[in-house]
């Protein structure tokens, strides 16, 4: 396949740039090394971490796609770039938790930590003006924001990439804490778009908890580059580490 020329910049977010190509069906996806929190109050460009982003979520996208989830990724163009298939955002964010933590931890007045006894599935309305509130699928409905197969679509392939992503951090003594997922439509297809990567996730060391993913930065806990690359190691190493 040949190579895609890159054309003008569609969107800019707090950690990618979507460019057009000469194939109006497709999007150059190129990752930043910035990095943001708590809806972009707190700020920095932290070295390689868009390669890393990158790097990861290729990697785990084709995994989650040969499991049976149909994803947006077309191919890997590069170290920090995608070619993926332009699709329309669904504005709805799931988040699927395996543990007790962030958000739902504080909204419960709970520690966090406790493994919750079966996955929970979680909604929120894509939107930085209003910070991303928690929403559930009648109001995606009902805004029209989502319809009723896709969110059911949306779940079950939530959750498969759940089951998808806990074998494969196990097998690097991680645990899968949490992760954020977004979709899109093709035609009248829902597709897992945008990213999988331990900025949208909770990434804990099994035995240690110690974090391996952005919420390094945000509690200052601390060098999210030496993290990343630690992380970026262990997922590419050629054997999963003990």
């Amino acid at each position: 396949m040949s190579q895609p020329a890159r054309g003008e910049l569609l969107y800019e977010g707090k950690a990618k740039q979507v460019y057009a190509t000469d194939d109006p069906s497709l999007v150059w996806i190129h990752y930043k090394d910035d990095a943001t929190a708590f809806n972009g109050l707190k700020k920095a460009s932290i070295a390689g971490k868009g390669e890393v982003n990158c790097r990861i979520s290729t990697k785990l996208l084709e995994l989650t796609a040969a499991g049976g989830v149909p994803t947006a990724l077309v191919r890997a163009l590069g170290p920090r770039d995608q070619l993926c298939l332009k699709v329309d955002i669904i504005p709805v964010e799931v988040v699927v938790r395996n543990r007790l933590a962030g958000s739902l931890a504080r909204r419960l007045g709970q520690e966090e930590g406790l493994v919750l006894p079966r996955p929970v599935v979680e909604h929120f309305y894509k939107s930085d003006a209003l910070n991303d509130p928690q929403i559930n699928e009648d109001v995606a409905m009902a805004m029209g924001w989502a319809r009723s197969w896709e969110l059911a679509a949306m779940r079950e392939y939530a959750l498969t990439v759940n089951a998808l992503l806990l074998e494969f951090w196990g097998g690097l003594n991680i645990d899968l804490v949490d992760f954020k997922l977004e979709f899109g439509r093709a035609g009248h297809t829902v597709l897992l778009a945008d990213e999988i990567t331990p900025d949208g996730s909770r990434l804990w060391e099994r035995g240690t908890g110690r974090h391996l993913d952005k919420d390094v930065f945000r509690r200052d806990l601390g060098d999210l580059s030496l993290v990343y690359q630690e992380l970026v190691t262990k997922v590419f190493a050629d054997t999963p580490a003990a």
